[in-house]
């Protein structure tokens, strides 16, 4: 499974590692994701998502559904 937002489509970016002597090597930095149980009371049952820690405080903000209803209209959640 690739490490990637199911909500919000955030995923892994490439940089380098600089060193003091500005040699510089390719890195990754890696989306903050946790995978977390909802409850979505329309349809009275859970779902389990992968969610990067700004979707969570978007869906504490917004609510679920509407954070599912979003996704679902960008494209990033079936």
């Amino acid at each position: 499974m690739s490490r990637v937002c199911e909500l919000t489509g955030k995923k892994a970016m490439v940089g380098n590692n600089v060193s003091h002597a500005m040699n510089k090597t390719k890195r990754r930095f890696n989306a903050n994701l946790i995978k977390k149980r909802f409850y979505i009371p329309e349809e009275d049952k859970w779902i389990t998502l992968k969610v990067s820690t700004a979707a969570l405080k978007t869906i504490n903000k917004i609510g679920i559904s509407a954070a599912l209803k979003t996704a679902k209209a960008k494209g990033f959640y079936k």
